[in-house]
Parts: structure tokens; C-alpha cells; sequence
């Protein structure tokens, strides 16, 4: 699939440059460099083609990563298999090259570390077919310095990483031993929104994930059950009337097996251990939205403005929302403000150029108001205020605004042991907006 990888510095010089077929050759490249390199083009065009060849490239800094090829590739595949290498080279997290880097990419860190990356490259491409790129695996028998440090391995030690590398659990490590075993689940959503002045909704989107943390003792094979009904792709266009959950967007982690998935929506994996993520998703329709907002301008003489504002939370009242905050615009030429709330604390903040209005917490099927007397400067009258739109952030534990809920979280092991599971839901304020 890719014919030769490369790195190359600011200037358009080579400085790693890996060979996996020979029908491109090194000349080919070079010309690149002096038509692409030299006219800041790349960063315009991540995809070029010259002459019947693909030339394929991200940036990181002033280094490029080139992968070319002459024959009809996936070049998304392409573009995920080079930002993979970023994660492999200098990600931060990444324990193979952190030594040698320090979070420093420039020309001096590649020039001194060729030994170890190219024993790298030669394990994550095979013939330019992409084999090995999680950091976690690589880690197990590419040594820092880019040599073995022990001059024999030990056989138990060959046969764990035999079966790391043909088995289908390279996320995580076999032998692993917890005195309290923990499974915690979270479910974080952030809302999208954006209403009219006449209290249209113009958009509205959930944009969500599932978080997983185990500290699990072995093996295990964990199951989680979500709605009964959940549609995806082209199962929502081939039903006429909406049932359960329409998901737009999916995307899951490599343990999950999603033949199982799409058969009943049971999440079967074998989990990593720490933290990750589990999946990430996109709902755009039948969307709980957790608040109602009102709000009225009106001019009282020339140099005054009276703002009226309204909220009603539109979840059970045995849930709460904390951390509200309500940003309400005011023209530029604002002196000061007088407010008056029932519930939180309100005042003029010069530099938001806005009244601020915060509730620390919100209970659910509550209304409140806030009423605001502003104190204009003199101005040009002939200058209109564009009202920019007003802004909600907010967090709900133990609510969704999708609707996703958790049926069961099952831990199958064959030791048995007892798992102490948690499952917590929290929904965010995204880009929740009211125009005015």
C-alpha cells in the first residue's frame, strides 16, 4: 500500500527515509520537496499527485511526515496510519520515545534517535501494509535505545508476547492482579443548541461518549446493555416513525465486538486496563432539552434598558444541576447594572461585556427569573447594537439529554471474584445559545 515513508525538515531535506517498494524512488521525492516544500504548499494539500504518484503528508511543527504510493489506496486509512505515528513518536503518554524527545520535535531529536526509528518503522509497516501501531504493544519488545536490554528473554516473557501480537487483546497486558476489583462507567453528553429570537429551535445536537475506568483482575469479559431500541444509519431512514435512540455517529473502541453489537446492542469487550474510551457518539433528534429560556429587551428612556429573564429546567425535580452559568449580552456603552434574582448571584462583568449570572444549583421543574437594569453611556444613535446570542453552561448529574441509559453492566472472570461497579451520567452545556 505505501510505497516509502519519509521525514523531512523545513527546508525540504530528508531526514528518514524508509523504502518499502521500489517503484517510487528517492529523486521522485526530492522533486517534491523542491515543488511543494519551497512554496508552502503542503500545508494547503495534505494530498498531491505528481506524475501517476501519491504523494500523502501531515505537519507536526516543522517536520513532515510523507508517505507515498503509486496505486489506489485508502488514503484516509493513510492519514490515520501517519497521525497514529505522531501518537507513537512524540506523543507524550507514549514511553518509547519520551527519553529521547521531552515533548521537543525539531530536526536535532529525529537526527539523534535514526536507530530507533527506523527499527520502529520497520515494525509498523510490513511491505507498506500497516501492522503494529499502538504505542502499548511496541513498548513490549522495542527497548529504549532502540536495543534489547537483556541479552536473553525469558521464555514465559515470549509466549505473553506471542499471544499479544497474534491474539486480538494487544490493549492489554495479560497477568494483571488487583487487591479491590473496580468497574466504573460515565456517560458525559454536551448539548449543542441554538434558538431563534421567536423560540425556534435552529439546531440541536448531542454530542456524547462512554467513559470506562476498570482496575479488573485478569481476563474479563464485560457486557454492557444500553435501550432496547436503538437506531443507526440506515435503520432510521427505513423507519417511518421514530422509536428509542436515532444515533447519527458512532465510533468504538477496537475491544468492543461489534458483530454482537449490531446483533442485540449488547457491548461485549474484553476491557484495557486504566481509563478509556469506549465510545463516542452523535445524536441530532429527539433531544431532551434541559432548559427553557425567556427573554425580553425593552428600552425604558434613552439611557436605560430594563432585560427580563427566564428559565425553567425541564428535568425531574429529584435531579439538580450545578455550576449554572448564564451569560447575558449588554450593549458596549453599558455603565453599569442593577440586578435582582430569586435564586444565585448576578452582576456586570466589564471585560464579557456581559451580565453573568451563576446558580450553583438548579433543581429540576423549577422556574426563576432574573431582571436586569442597565445604565447605558452616551452614544452614536445611529449605531445599532447587534445583539449577540445568550450563552448557557451547566452540568446535570444522573440526567441525559438522548435518553441513552445503562440496562446492565455485567464482569464475567473465571476466578469469579466480586467487581464493585459504578455507572454515573453527566450532561454538559456545549454550544448552548438563545439569540435575542
Amino acid at each position: 500500500m505505501i510505497s516509502s515513508l519519509s521525514f523531512i525538515n523545513q527546508k525540504g531535506e530528508i531526514l528518514i527515509y524508509r523504502v518499502y517498494k521500489d517503484d517510487i524512488s528517492r529523486n521522485e521525492i526530492t522533486q517534491f520537496c523542491a515543488k511543494m516544500i519551497a512554496t508552502k504548499e503542503n500545508k494547503e494539500f495534505p494530498i498531491i499527485n505528481i506524475d501517476q504518484t501519491s504523494f500523502i503528508h501531515i505537519s507536526i511543527k516543522d517536520i513532515i511526515i510523507l508517505a507515498t504510493t503509486k496505486t489506489d489506496v485508502n488514503v484516509a486509512m493513510v492519514l490515520e496510519f501517519l497521525y497514529q505515528l505522531v501518537l507513537i513518536f512524540f506523543d507524550f503518554k507514549s514511553k518509547i520515545c519520551k527519553s529521547y524527545f521531552q515533548g521537543n520535535l525539531d530536526e536535532n531529536c529525529i537526527k539523534k534517535s535514526f536507530v530507533l526509528i527506523y527499527e520502529i518503522l520497520d515494525e509498523v509497516l510490513d511491505y507498506g501494509i500497516p501492522q503494529i501501531a499502538d504505542p502499548n504493544l511496541l513498548q513490549k519488545f522495542i527497548q529504549e535505545g532502540g536495543v534489547q536490554q537483556e541479552t536473553t528473554i525469558n521464555i514465559e516473557k515470549l509466549r505473553q508476547l506471542t499471544f499479544t501480537l497474534t491474539g486480538a487483546v494487544s490493549w492489554r497486558p495479560i497477568g494483571l492482579y488487583y487487591e479491590k476489583n473496580e468497574l466504573y462507567l460515565d456517560i458525559i453528553e454536551s448539548v449543542n443548541l441554538l434558538i431563534s429570537a421567536k423560540d425556534t429551535v435552529l439546531r440541536a445536537e448531542v454530542v456524547g461518549s462512554i467513559e470506562l475506568k476498570s482496575k479488573l483482575t485478569g481476563m474479563p469479559e464485560c457486557q454492557i446493555g444500553m435501550n432496547d431500541k436503538l437506531l443507526m444509519g440506515k435503520q432510521q431512514k427505513q423507519t417511518r416513525q421514530t422509536i428509542g435512540i436515532s444515533i447519527d455517529d458512532m465510533k468504538f473502541h477496537p475491544c468492543i465486538r461489534l458483530p454482537k453489537f449490531d446483533k442485540d446492542r449488547t457491548i461485549t469487550f474484553i476491557p484495557p486496563d486504566g481509563h478509556c474510551q469506549l465510545i463516542s457518539y452523535r445524536i441530532s433528534e429527539n433531544i431532551n432539552i434541559p432548559f427553557k429560556v425567556n427573554v425580553f429587551y425593552s428600552e425604558i428612556i434613552d439611557n436605560k434598558l430594563e432585560i427580563r429573564l427566564k428559565i425553567k429546567s425541564i428535568y425531574d425535580n429529584n435531579i439538580y444541576g450545578t455550576n449554572v452559568l448564564v451569560k447575558v449580552p449588554v450593549p458596549k456603552n453599558t455603565v453599569n447594572a442593577i440586578t435582582a434574582t430569586a435564586l444565585g448571584k448576578a452582576r456586570y462583568e466589564v471585560e464579557e461585556q456581559s451580565v453573568i449570572w451563576r446558580i450553583k444549583k438548579f433543581q429540576g421543574d423549577f422556574e426563576t427569573s432574573l431582571r436586569c437594569e442597565i445604565n447605558l453611556g452616551a452614544t452614536n444613535k445611529d449605531q445599532v447594537w447587534s445583539k449577540p446570542p445568550l450563552r448557557m453552561e451547566f452540568q446535570i448529574p444522573m440526567f441525559t439529554a438522548s435518553g441513552l441509559r445503562i440496562r446492565f453492566l455485567k464482569v464475567m472472570e473465571k476466578a469469579g471474584y466480586k467487581t464493585n461497579k459504578w455507572i454515573r451520567y453527566l450532561t454538559k452545556g456545549g454550544e448552548y445559545l438563545h439569540r435575542l
